[in-house]
């Protein structure tokens, strides 16, 4: 009778943790896996690899979201002769001083891969200091941020990704009138993408003389032929036809490592960056995956993560963040989930700048902020605060 009652007491206990995880928006990597694996649904890996990119886990997402099928490419000798004719290009340098000569930039990310919204914030000073000024996210649903001035956790449910707002934050930090444009709920494909570019072209009609840049999902990057024919144009594609302007189409997603290797596509390895680049051949054209591709202007080209103390190196922006150290005096017990918030924005609802999880005594996992002042929260297993503490981030 002891021995059952011990059982029905652990087994309310795990059930407790199980519904405190459901209400937490960031979790413990080992609550996400438990996650996938009572999930049934088609799409479970797509959600799972979701879940681990909003809590930061950016291996974790790569090779969740793998699991959803991953393809391996090939090349053919023809294509290979044709890549080696151009010459690799700083690819923030590039985009920034071609952006004098346009008026629409549009980049896109994968919504599980956090390396792209970091590389779109090292864009934004560069192209505010170019003459944009209007920055329009695919994410974003609030329409009280450019008073706020920064996000807060009902902003958008990819907006509670860290990496994610602190785009936000750096852009309206800058300068920039973030704006919305997703289409209303209920539009099949199709409907959606006319709907989206509809609602950015009111504003350029509005604002003649600005400049925008567009950060969407995927393949409304696309102003070429869209993958998923039944669109029939993208976003990016139905914009060109409404305003007459020729955006400057740029792809994060198809040249970007994977989590299992073997699915990298091979123009990655081939071209085996240290930093990210564009490729450009001596006629001035831009690389975008073959000479017929229409789909758009560029594709970046991202090198293999490399990692400091456990983090992805981008997240530094080349040196622009700092590193800094929970102190082991504040950790009591492990494992424990640590949460960076600005200071002031926490009371406020706002998202956390960097999440980190430390399992043990060994775990070596620093923050990666910006200068300033912050309010760290640590939480136990089952999600409780045990700690909170001011740092200063210089």
């Amino acid at each position: 009778m002891r021995h059952s009652f011990k059982y029905i007491f652990i087994s309310l206990f795990t059930l407790k943790i199980a519904a405190q995880a459901d209400k937490e928006t960031y979790l413990f990597s080992k609550d996400i896996e438990a996650k996938i694996q009572k999930d049934t649904l088609p799409w479970r890996y797509q959600m799972g690899a979701t879940d681990y990119s909003i809590s930061e886990y950016y291996t974790k997402a790569l090779e969740t979201w793998d699991k959803n099928g991953g393809t391996i490419k090939k090349i053919s000798k023809e294509d290979s002769l044709y890549f080696n004719s151009f010459q690799k290009k700083n690819a923030k340098e590039y985009i920034i001083n071609r952006s004098k000569d346009e008026k629409i930039i549009i980049i896109n990310e994968a919504h599980h891969n956090n390396r792209h919204r970091v590389f779109t914030a090292s864009l934004l000073q560069g192209l505010y200091d170019n003459g944009y000024r209007f920055f329009g996210l695919e994410a974003l649903a609030d329409s009280l941020i450019n008073e706020r001035k920064f996000p807060v956790m009902e902003s958008g449910f990819y907006v509670k990704e860290p990496q994610m707002a602190n785009l936000l934050k750096e852009a309206l930090k800058i300068g920039f009138v973030l704006f919305e444009y997703e289409a209303a709920s209920g539009k099949n494909g199709k409907e959606r993408e006319i709907e989206e570019a509809e609602n950015i072209a009111q504003l350029i009609r509005k604002n003649p003389n600005s400049k925008f840049l567009i950060h969407c999902g995927w393949d409304h990057v696309i102003e070429g032929t869209p993958t998923n024919k039944n669109w029939e144009k993208a976003m990016a594609g139905r914009l060109k036809e409404k305003t007459n302007i020729d955006p400057f189409t740029i792809d994060q997603v198809t040249y970007t490592e994977k989590g299992n290797p073997k699915f990298t596509n091979p123009y990655v390895l081939m071209a085996n960056p240290k930093e990210s680049v564009v490729l450009v051949n001596g006629n001035g054209k831009l690389f975008n995956g073959g000479e017929t591709n229409d789909q758009t202007d560029c594709r970046i080209i991202h090198p293999i993560t490399e990692y400091i103390n456990g983090r992805p190196d981008w997240l530094t922006i080349d040196g622009q963040r700092k590193t800094h150290t929970v102190p082991k005096s504040k950790i009591t017990q492990y494992p424990i989930l640590a949460l960076a918030y600005r200071k002031n924005e926490v009371e406020q609802n706002g998202v956390p700048a960097d999440i980190i999880e430390i399992t043990n005594k060994q775990t070596t996992a620093d923050f990666i902020l910006e200068k300033g002042m912050y309010k760290i929260i640590l939480k136990d297993k089952n999600y409780k605060i045990i700690q909170e503490f001011d740092a200063n981030v210089k």
